[in-house]
């Protein structure tokens, strides 16, 4: 149904078209609306509102397809085997069908019965409190608004009455006249709802509801406990938790001064099991080994296995629940306003597939940290209400139905990782990501420094140590930094418990300002003992908080493309640079020159494109044209005045970095292009959706000889963090598994 057309070509597959025919001749066949020789039209413009006759419906499906999740054919005589298997009641094919099977769905994914039976028994006891409920949401999705009516229900009319309330932000008091018109002048006999708080009453039994917190305007605590519900100021700082705000004339009412909305986890994990969409799936990482080697999902991960190795009752049930957390903060009211950050934490589960899993359905928006400022060391304050229920999904587990398999069990969940970029992953981890210790695996054995005339960091001549013990390089004394042999090995990475015996004497965020830990910068970067070691086996995964591909890849080509275009003001081959060329390289032919002025001069070098070449790269991308739906359009990124390129996204840098990078810089010298051509064929090959483990291993020696050779090209200044960063990715790629599940890509879109 949805593999419609093949892709970079406009023809139609034959199994689309084949499937289309069958389609068409079970419409014919089957369906109670075939009158006149019109059906309903399933496509995506239509969206089974209209009726078209048979040719127009073909037609309408080869060009636009199917309308998303239209598995089963219920608007054409086909009946959902949900409802079937579940209540041994099949759903009518009347004009109700039209949208109310999508609402009985939803009704179905708040089904949470609590009561016990046999796994292979069907409901048969009479219905307890919640399971009540759910029959009686059932019955108004299937009611009609009034007798006779064939195409709404009483509560696909409720959900869209109050979504048109909330997007055109309509007031109670015009809700309530809206509705009242709408019972009266519609049939006698109708159920329509007399106001918003009957509204409201019928769409609550879905459950899914939202809790607001109050918080300090500071960050320093939330109201949250029963204790501190009933304060009215901050036990730390003292700031009052109401403001008073006029209403009327002479009345006052008390609001909070910040205020925190909370979306509960367990509820959502719980729907997962209630659906036979999503039910099925949560076992795929466990009905479906894959070869020995081939990893395409987080399962196949080091990190996974050494997981369930350390806790085997929770591994022995296939059903309990693997969580990724990602938080970053954005401007909600665009960058001409006000500055106001204001933060989401989304959570989502890794049991599904990988057609599945990391899609937007399956990411649950948990918290929104309001602004206006960026919470930093204090985001742990916030994330209080999480870590209680996870502490409570993993030590108490809570009893869940799986459709499935028609059986309650107890399910528990583990936080494999959380997925921030850099400067997030150190407002989460408690690790600063800045200074000379900003790596997060280097930690204390890094051998950064600081620049004397850039000032910046540098991670310049850092990579030799991680070549093998007998590589040419370690013995270079003119390549790299100068008179310098290195010996020494690469940097040993800490176990979960060797962290936790760093971390356990550190402070936890609970006062108005984070402490400022001794031996901060010298021997360690902890800034605090972040929130997520409360969790139990927190020590016990491989990756806590992972590296982002996104970021460190725009960064790294920023850098690249920067300095060979010779972009002024971004490249890292400045004057400064050239300076600290001088200080700690051996390459006369880069040092700066004097002219009669007395103005310091930069030689050009190898690595950088002449004027000519440069508006030769800009023309080039200009006049590309890329597949559709494979990137935005690049041309609109190039200034051919000024033979720049402005405004490129993450995405934008993505492409280049690991498809044209090599073509646009052709024009190098062979001894640079090389090293650039195998950066680029490293990102590209680790973006693959299938990796294999050998492959991994090999990238993970070649990389490191990439960045030797780029830094006997490029000055000091040119190797920041992120250059640094790179060589990381394909130990956490053997860790966690491919990269799609760990970027920001899906999450900041």
């Amino acid at each position: 149904m949805y593999n419609r057309t093949i892709p970079s070509q406009r023809e139609h597959t034959s199994a689309f078209l084949n499937g289309l025919n069958e389609f068409i001749a079970l419409a014919c066949q089957k369906s109670a609306d075939l009158t006149s020789g019109e059906i309903r039209c399933p496509c995506t413009r239509c969206r089974n509102f209209k009726y078209l006759d048979l040719i127009e419906v073909e037609v309408h499906l080869c060009r636009w397809g199917f309308i998303s999740d239209y598995w089963y054919w219920t608007c054409h005589g086909e009946s959902d085997p949900i409802l079937c298997t579940t209540f041994n009641t099949c759903p009518s094919t009347s004009g109700t069908a039209q949208e109310g099977h999508r609402f009985e769905n939803m009704v179905y994914d708040a089904f949470d019965p609590q009561f016990r039976m046999h796994p292979n028994q069907q409901i048969e006891e009479s219905p307890n409190k919640d399971a009540q409920e759910f029959y009686d949401l059932l019955h108004a999705a299937q009611k009609p608004l009034w007798s006779g009516c064939t195409n709404h229900t009483e509560l696909f009319t409720v959900v869209r009455l109050l979504t048109i309330k909330s997007d055109g932000n309509i007031s109670q008091r015009s809700f309530n006249e809206y509705m009242a018109l709408m019972k009266e002048t519609h049939p006698e006999g109708n159920i329509i709802p007399e106001d918003y708080y009957r509204a409201k009453k019928i769409v609550s039994k879905l459950g899914l509801t939202a809790k607001k917190i109050d918080c300090c305007d500071k960050g320093c605590m939330l109201f949250y406990t029963d204790e501190d519900m009933k304060l009215k100021h901050c036990k730390f700082c003292g700031g009052p938790r109401y403001h008073r705000k006029k209403v009327g004339r002479d009345n006052y009412k008390e609001v909070p001064v910040k205020r925190m909305h909370y979306l509960p986890l367990i509820p959502r994990l719980k729907r997962l099991y209630a659906s036979m969409s999503s039910a099925l799936h949560m076992r795929w990482h466990y009905e479906n080994k894959r070869k020995p080697g081939v990893m395409c999902h987080p399962s196949d991960g080091k990190a996974w296995k050494y997981f369930d190795g350390k806790h085997l009752d929770f591994a022995k049930e296939p059903r309990n629940v693997r969580l990724g957390l990602c938080s970053d903060g954005f401007m909600p009211f665009g960058n001409g306003a006000k500055p106001y950050s204001c933060w989401p934490v989304i959570v989502t589960p890794y049991n599904l597939p990988p057609e599945l899993c990391m899609t937007t359905p399956y990411m649950f928006l948990t918290l929104i940290i309001p602004g206006p400022d960026n919470p930093k060391e204090k985001i742990d304050v916030y994330l209080q209400p999480l870590i209680d229920e996870l502490k409570l999904l993993w030590n108490e587990g809570v009893v869940t139905y799986d459709i499935s398999k028609k059986q309650n069990f107890i399910m528990k969940a583990a936080l494999m990782w959380t997925v921030n970029d850099f400067p997030a992953n150190g407002m989460l981890s408690g690790w600063s990501t800045a200074g000379k210790l900003a790596c997060p695996y280097c930690m204390n054995q890094s051998k950064a420094f600081y620049l004397k005339h850039g000032g910046k960091c540098s991670w310049f001549d850092f990579h030799r140590q991680f070549l093998p013990t007998n590589h040419e390089y370690r013995k270079n004394k003119d390549a790299f930094l100068k008179n310098r042999v290195v010996t020494s090995k690469a940097p040993r990475r800490l176990s979960g418990d060797e962290v936790w015996e760093e971390v356990s004497e550190m402070p936890k965020i609970t006062k108005t300002q984070p402490c400022i830990c001794p031996g901060y910068g010298v021997f360690h970067n902890w800034t605090k003992q972040n929130i997520f070691w409360e969790l139990p086996y927190w020590k016990d995964n491989l990756i806590r908080h992972n590296l982002d591909m996104m970021h460190i890849e725009k960064n790294v080509f920023d850098n690249v493309f920067n300095t060979v275009m010779d972009i002024k003001g971004k490249t890292k081959d400045n004057v400064k640079a050239r300076r600290d060329l001088k200080e700690y390289c051996r390459r006369r032919e880069l040092e700066l020159v004097e002219n009669l002025g007395g103005k310091p001069l930069k030689p050009k070098a190898k690595f950088i494109l002449s004027k000519e070449q440069n508006m030769a790269v800009c023309k080039w991308v200009s006049e590309l044209k890329m597949p559709d739906g494979y990137a935005s359009n690049l041309s609109r990124c190039v200034t051919m005045k000024d033979g720049k390129f402005l405004g490129m996204k993450s995405h934008h840098c993505h492409i280049f970095m690991e498809r044209l990078l090599p073509i646009a810089f052709s024009a190098l010298r062979l001894q640079v292009w090389r090293p650039l051509a195998k950066l680029s064929k490293f990102f590209k090959d680790l973006c693959s959706s299938t990796l294999q483990l050998n492959d991994l291993r090999r990238m993970r020696e070649n990389i490191i000889i990439t960045t030797c050779k780029l830094e006997r090209i490029f000055p000091p200044g040119f190797f920041n963090s992120m250059e640094h960063l790179h060589i990381h990715l394909p130990y956490e790629a053997i860790a966690g598994g491919p990269i799609q599940y760990r970027w920001m890509y899906p999450f900041e879109r």
